[in-house]
């Protein structure tokens, strides 16, 4: 029997198009290969959010080629949507099947390899039309004319199957200056709040007891439905009708929030996720910069005023919330005072997690062709202070939980250390903690913290 193997590049949505497509082969009669060298089928689920993202994924592709010369090399994603007929003219590569028909991807792939029967008109673009060899055949068209979107849970490895992942939006209708990920998923969409519950539902049967909903833009989750009613009211769902409604919906222990945009993180938002000890104490809010004049030139809709306000009446009604951030340096004519805005506004607010990135310049963008760029040394000088300052700030939060109750959720198999054994968790309020005794995986415990070690909390659970 043919098999396949899948190894997924980027963010959640990407990982989340990766099952998604895992699941076309299963429904095709494929199994899935312990690694690519003993699948006939590898796709290459790609990104393409920074240079750096390509670069891998073009080692992959040669990397593939030379451990299994004989595998059918499909390349997919973001990568592949951007610039097919330069992935196509890669050695090795057998077909570059792009955003636009990644609903189709495995089909897609045993027909070509079959070499029976035709694909429907406007199916793909044949590789000729593309300058591509003979063979490497490109399945791309605009991605803004397709409205499907790609859902399957994720979950995070093959040990740790507590956490799923459901993607429930899809592309951006926002343009910030430097980002490309809007012309390579296309306009917002969303799954229909019927399927969102329908799909909780089966997890929670499966006994999954944390879910983690997630999209490109989650927080415009139903803007995009064509509803004439909802809740009484003219108009389509927001995005907290839809958290009610999988608490009113389903039993799931818990659910939580991925990254939500400063905007959309309504005073009612706010206050249901406080309320409801259902909702993970765990907010991810986007930062970039902490100047407004480089926030204009990222053309980002919100201001350092109205970010600082919404930080604060997170932790005003949680106080003990993770708060995380996504920040960028080095964007083009950032000054040194316009970092220094960001960096005291990062020490002031009660961040306790940053993701740090260097800019990366993506072709198409308004950004790649902004003057002042700054220097690549300067960019990852200020990307390090800022990192630094994250771990302090981390470290401090979690520290102030010793001696301290915390419920938290067992990930893995039993670890057994030289003293005793001990179990990885996280907790509600999204720390990384070991939990010493054998205990079963996938449940809820409470726990006291007892020290820091290691980036991670060592606690007992509480008798």
């Amino acid at each position: 029997m043919s098999s396949f193997y899948i190894e997924n590049f980027g963010c959640r949505a990407t990982q989340a198009d990766g099952a998604a497509i895992e699941h076309q082969f299963r429904e095709l009669g494929l199994d899935r290969a312990p690694d690519r060298n003993a699948a006939r089928y590898v796709v290459l689920n790609t990104c393409a959010v920074t240079a750096s993202a390509e670069q891998d994924a073009r080692a992959a592709i040669r990397r593939t080629k030379r451990q299994n010369p004989g595998c059918k090399i499909v390349v997919t994603g973001c990568y592949a949507q951007r610039v097919p007929a330069e992935i196509a003219a890669l050695p090795g590569v057998f077909a570059v099947v792009g955003n636009s028909h990644k609903s189709n991807l495995a089909q897609i792939a045993l027909r070509k390899d079959s070499e029976k029967g035709g694909y429907e008109e406007g199916c793909f673009v044949p590789a000729s039309s593309l300058s591509a060899p003979p063979g490497a055949e490109i399945f791309v068209s605009d991605i803004f004319a397709h409205t499907e979107l790609l859902a399957a849970p994720v979950f995070d490895s093959a040990n740790e199957r507590t956490r799923p992942n459901l993607k429930i939006q899809d592309g951006c209708n926002n343009r910030c200056s430097f980002c490309i990920i809007p012309s390579l998923r296309g306009r917002s969409r969303s799954l229909p709040l019927e399927e969102v519950v329908r799909e909780i539902n089966q997890l929670v049967e499966a006994e999954y007891r944390e879910v983690v909903i997630s999209g490109i833009n989650l927080g415009r989750w139903g803007r995009d439905l064509s509803q004439p009613m909802w809740g009484g009211r003219p108009g389509p769902p927001k995005f907290e009708e839809l958290i009610i409604a999988i608490l009113d919906e389903t039993s799931l222990e818990k659910l939580r929030i991925s990254s939500v945009e400063p905007m959309d993180w309504s005073d009612s938002l706010i206050q249901l996720m406080a309320d409801c000890p259902r909702i993970a104490k765990h907010a991810h809010v986007p930062l970039q910069s902490g100047s407004d004049a480089v926030l204009r030139r990222m053309h980002r809709k919100y201001r350092p005023w109205h970010y600082r306000e919404k930080i604060e009446k997170i932790r005003a009604a949680m106080p003990t919330a993770a708060i995380g951030a996504d920040v960028m340096t080095g964007f083009p004519g950032e000054t040194e005072a316009e970092f220094e805005e960001t960096r005291r506004m990062i020490e002031d607010l009660p961040f306790t997690y940053l993701h740090v990135f260097t800019f990366s310049a993506r072709p198409g963008t308004p950004a790649a062709t902004m003057p002042n760029e700054v220097p690549v040394r300067v960019a990852r000088e200020r990307n390090r202070i800022l990192r630094e300052l994250a771990a302090e700030k981390k470290h401090a939060f979690m520290r102030s939980f010793i001696g301290t109750p915390l419920t938290a959720i067992t990930l893995s198999t039993v670890n057994e250390g030289a003293d005793r054994a001990w179990i990885e968790a996280l907790t509600d309020n999204y720390l990384k903690m070991a939990i010493w005794g054998r205990h079963q995986s996938n449940r809820w415990f409470r726990t006291v913290v007892e020290g820091l070690e290691g980036g991670e909390l060592i606690a007992s659970v509480r008798p």
